[in-house]
């Protein structure tokens, strides 16, 4: 497999998924596709300002204040929580961030990885893309399987209320906060 796809705007470097943030107690993995690339180029996780991630995050864990903190603090408290991240392909061909535009896609271990993980309980996937390759990773897991829409900016068909609402139903698999 080359290094990079020719397409119409000329030739697209493979990108790479970031490394998975878990911790032993991660109860709740939330999987994205593949960073975008504002997320690429700040190797941060949802680094697109109108990436709705960490609104819907913040909700799922009690924690409005999520997007106002630094992103060390966010990741922090995602995993005090007892939520990881990662994404379910770990490498791909893509011009621009859009999944649709997706090539080549080379699926992250996500079965390995839920090996590792005994507490875990559930998987969230943040999007149409994410859900395709990663419930077919994750089949017979025994884990909850739980769709979620896109927190993308590129996704606005529905308002970021209707995606809390479904985000939300990650909270069963949380410990009970005091």
């Amino acid at each position: 497999m080359s290094s990079e796809v020719e397409t119409p705007g000329g030739p697209t470097p493979r990108k790479q998924a970031f490394a998975a943030i878990v911790a032993p107690d991660t109860r709740v993995l939330i999987l994205g596709s593949l960073p975008g690339e504002a997320s690429l180029a700040a190797a941060r996780y949802y680094a697109h300002p109108q990436n709705r991630f960490w609104h819907l995050a913040g909700s799922v864990i009690g924690r409005a204040d999520l997007p106002r903190l630094a992103y060390e603090e966010r990741l922090a408290a995602l995993l005090e929580a007892g939520v990881g991240l990662w994404d379910t392909i770990a490498s791909a061909h893509r011009q621009g961030s859009l999944d649709s535009a997706i090539r080549e896609a080379e699926a992250a271990p996500l079965r390995d990885l839920a090996a590792t993980l005994p507490a875990l309980r559930a998987v969230g996937f943040n999007g149409v893309k994410s859900a395709q390759i990663g419930r077919r990773a994750l089949a017979g897991t025994g884990l909850a399987l739980i769709d979620l829409p896109s927190s993308s900016p590129a996704h606005a068909a529905m308002t970021l209320a209707a995606k809390q609402e479904k985000w939300l139903a990650l909270r069963q698999f949380l410990p009970l906060r005091s």
